[in-house]
């Protein structure tokens, strides 16, 4: 029984690969294009940094320290301010992105700037947020240069910003964009299969055959499941070892955390993609089901704003867009070398997405099977 269950699997697994790969057209849709994307949007995509959270440090804490962070917080260009006790409560801010940048200020600020000798203001920026981390560095560095000629008046060496930044310390743009259009591509991709591939069997008209073979609902829904997966997997490989060896993108984290992340999150956007493809009769439906999806959840990711931007009741929409903890993931773990705790934290609500989409494309296929 246990042999035979396999074997029918194995079967329409081998179907589904052969009919992906008999039509030219979905050989340069899941092959082509988003190789293409790739090279495209590495060179063509900008970003706009609107508000800033800072973590601050203030050892001095002079009349004078304190009228240079005042400036920070009149600002409004910066929004939120955690003041922190050392230097690793500064660091879990930006390392869990509850920051863009942290304000270090010595304690001889005041001291050195009584005695007219140059003193410097260490601005540290989460460089994984490439276009964010420049921009708000340069707003920092504005702040403290007007302070700092409103203080020496020319005399003197006077404040110097220094800026630090973590986790992509040139600042190297493409460093963000190829890692965040890993996991935008692979979206693509994957919900296109998986949207298609049912919709494609009723316009085919192979739909019947299915009903009446001896398959059952969820071995039909095995067999859908595992051909986009598999496909979306290499691709989203390929797409990695590319980014390394020729965008030359260093890779700091875990080569086997990176690949199970990588599954679960394809896993939780395959049941999106069976969801829309179980309530769709035409594979035109499935198309628009999937664009329906698609774009809410690019803007909701945090790729071209970010989340803590956006009014509260769609950042509460967030935290069911699998998109938005698989870009999460493959940017933390690519530039940051992100720890397992930070990386289950990411991945359980991916595990609950992909339990629930599945489930829900499971009884929606069972009804119609019934």
């Amino acid at each position: 029984m246990i042999r035979d269950f396999f074997r029918r699997v194995f079967a329409l697994i081998k179907k589904e690969f052969i009919t992906i790969w008999k039509d030219p057209k979905s050989r340069g849709i899941i092959i082509a294009m988003p190789l293409l994307q790739l090279f495209v949007f590495a060179n063509a995509i900008t970003m706009e940094v609107k508000n800033i959270d800072v973590s601050l440090i203030d050892r001095d804490n002079s009349v004078e320290s304190r009228e240079l962070l005042s400036r920070f917080e009149n600002s409004p260009r910066f929004r939120k301010f955690y003041y922190a006790q050392d230097e690793a409560e500064l660091k879990e801010k930006l390392d869990t992105q509850k920051v863009q940048i942290g304000i270090y200020i010595n304690n001889n600020f005041s001291t050195n700037i009584k005695a007219q000798r140059p003193v410097n203001v260490l601005i540290i920026t989460d460089g994984r947020q490439t276009n964010s981390a420049s921009i708000a560095g340069g707003y920092a560095s504005q702040i403290i240069n007007s302070y700092n000629l409103e203080v020496n008046h020319n005399k003197g060496a006077g404040i110097t910003p220094v800026i630090r930044n973590w986790y992509n310390p040139n600042l190297e743009y493409r460093w963000y964009i190829l890692t965040v259009l890993i996991s935008m591509l692979a979206l693509v991709i994957t919900i296109l299969l998986t949207a298609l591939s049912i919709a494609r069997e009723r316009e085919l008209g192979t739909f019947d055959q299915l009903i009446v073979s001896p398959l059952s609902s969820f071995e039909i829904l095995l067999g859908k499941t595992i051909p986009p997966l598999i496909i979306a997997m290499g691709l989203t490989t390929l797409m990695t070892v590319i980014v390394i060896s020729c965008f030359k993108v260093p890779f700091a984290g875990s080569v086997t955390v990176f690949l199970i992340s990588i599954l679960i999150s394809l896993l939780s956007i395959v049941g999106v993609g069976l969801c829309i493809s179980s309530i769709c009769k035409t594979q035109q439906q499935a198309i628009l089901g999937v664009i329906t999806f698609q774009m809410p959840a690019i803007l909701l990711s945090g790729f071209i704003s970010p989340i803590e931007d956006m009014p509260v009741f769609l950042q509460y929409f967030t935290c069911i867009n699998p998109i938005r903890f698989f870009m999460v993931l493959t940017r933390g773990i690519f530039l940051k070398g992100m720890g397992l705790e930070d990386v289950l934290i990411n991945l359980i609500p991916l595990i609950i997405i992909a339990a629930a989409t599945l489930s829900l494309a499971g009884w929606t296929f069972k009804r119609k099977l019934d």
